[in-house]
């Protein structure tokens, strides 16, 4: 029979953000690395479906949006990573998105979502823009 554990809360026993998870045979990794930070399910304009972490979103424009932590990263060393759900798709209306950070700045609070057709490099919104954010939280 496997062993089932039930808990609340985990904490490192010398500091925090110091437990880890053995991965595999022998493979360890840090169990808070391993987490998403924040996540964003959103579609056409500034309508959140679904969201973690995230105080709010503003749009800049067609297919242009800011996305704001409820708490802040670390630094600026985050990852944030994006999908996009096209409007009407065809072979020529094959659309883009990509999550930045303004490395200019140094913002650890949000990040920008742009979204755009392929074929003619113009902003374009989405039925459905998803984003994901790795990295270490302030």
């Amino acid at each position: 029979m496997a062993s089932i554990l039930k808990v609340d809360e985990l904490q490192g026993i010398a500091t925090t953000k110091t437990v880890t998870v053995t991965v595999g045979a022998s493979a360890t990794q840090s169990l808070e690395q391993g987490l998403c930070k924040a996540f964003i399910y959103q579609n056409a304009g500034t309508n959140i479906l679904k969201s973690f972490n995230v105080s709010s979103l503003v749009d800049n424009g067609t297919g242009d949006y800011i996305v704001n932590f409820s708490n802040n990263m670390d630094d600026v060393a985050y990852i944030p990573t994006s999908a996009i759900q096209p409007h009407n798709y065809t072979s020529s209306n094959v659309m883009i998105i990509h999550g930045t950070r303004n490395d200019l700045d140094q913002n650890t609070d949000h990040f920008h979502q742009k979204a755009g057709r392929v074929s003619t490099s113009t902003a374009l919104d989405s039925n459905g823009m998803r984003s994901t954010v790795h990295g270490d939280l302030a």
